[in-house]
């Protein structure tokens, strides 16, 4: 049996990284793009990891952030991985990830006419560049930089490619057993659809969320 495993993204209060941990998730995300409502300053976020048991892997978001951007966050909150989510290039992903000693995932914003070929390309282009590229994010493009809650089309992911990407794009907690039992991803990564409010999470979501997804493990 696979297991899939869970990133909550968006993470801003210590409860709702009580309530992710406690929920059996594997990862955390970080926002460190100032204009998102998810948005936490380094010292907001250091104070959040350092609370965290072992064995809970932190992810740290950026979009088009200067090598000294990163830099500066990560000798203030010790993140895991990076993920970068705006336009940068793959040879800045690259020396980004160089600078800070850290892997990373690129986020791939599938449009409706993206095909299984160009996700196997992006995925060779990114590992080729860089030996310290973890994985893809596929999430659904809209025109703005983070998540808009909207499902793309999963039928494109290629079934070579699917257990090594991390899925993303409007999941909740009614559509995650669905998308784990057709895709068969690594892991999947909710933000919008555990919440309240923007930034807000809420702990039975997180928690049904969690479920949802261990069930369709066994079903699958």
């Amino acid at each position: 049996m696979q297991r899939t495993r869970i990133k909550i993204c968006g993470l801003t209060r210590p409860q709702d990284v009580q309530a992710a941990v406690a929920a059996g998730a594997d990862a955390l995300g970080f926002v460190f793009y100032p204009k998102s409502p998810r948005y936490v300053t380094a010292a907001q976020a250091g104070a959040l990891m350092s609370a965290l048991p072992p064995f809970v892997s932190t992810v740290a978001l950026f979009v088009n952030a200067s090598i000294d951007e990163v830099r500066a966050v990560a000798a203030v909150a010790p993140f895991a991985q990076l993920q970068f989510h705006g336009d940068e290039t793959v040879e800045q992903c690259a020396a980004i990830a160089a600078a800070v000693g850290r892997p990373f995932m690129r986020v791939f914003r599938v449009r409706p006419e993206t095909t299984g070929a160009d996700l196997l390309a992006e995925e060779a282009l990114c590992r080729a560049a860089s030996p310290l590229f973890s994985s893809l994010l596929l999430d659904t493009f809209v025109d703005a930089y983070g998540g808009a809650g909207k499902v793309f089309d999963w039928s494109v992911i290629p079934s070579e490619l699917a257990p090594r990407v991390v899925l993303s794009g409007g999941l909740t907690v009614d559509t995650v057993a669905g998308a784990v039992r057709q895709v068969h991803p690594y892991a999947v990564d909710i933000s919008s659809g555990v919440e309240q409010a923007k930034g807000i999470k809420d702990a039975a979501k997180i928690d049904a969320f969690s479920a949802a997804v261990r069930m369709a493990d066994h079903q699958a």
